[in-house]
């Protein structure tokens, strides 16, 4: 399922990755290049199987390894709220 972040979440990509802005909380997220990568995946309309297959292609990792660092980003962005 495509992700898409809540409309008090702010989001900004730097030299390091993205910084995610809670607005509600004033709590801060720091993605890394791998995590910008599966979020911007996601948000372009992708799959989380499309996510893990950039992975794949960009790290040269393990798919199901991929599969589950997919899985649990997502699931963790979503439980805090950040993400739908």
């Amino acid at each position: 399922m495509p992700l898409r972040f809540g409309a008090d979440v702010s989001t900004a990509e730097t030299d390091y990755g993205t910084v995610l802005l809670d607005e509600r909380s004033g709590s801060y997220w720091e993605l890394n290049p791998t995590a910008t990568l599966v979020v911007r995946t996601l948000l372009d309309g992708g799959e989380e199987a499309d996510a893990a297959a950039a992975l794949v292609r960009e790290f040269d990792i393990d798919r199901d390894q991929a599969l589950r660092d997919v899985e649990t980003l997502v699931g963790q962005l979503r439980g805090s709220g950040l993400a739908s």
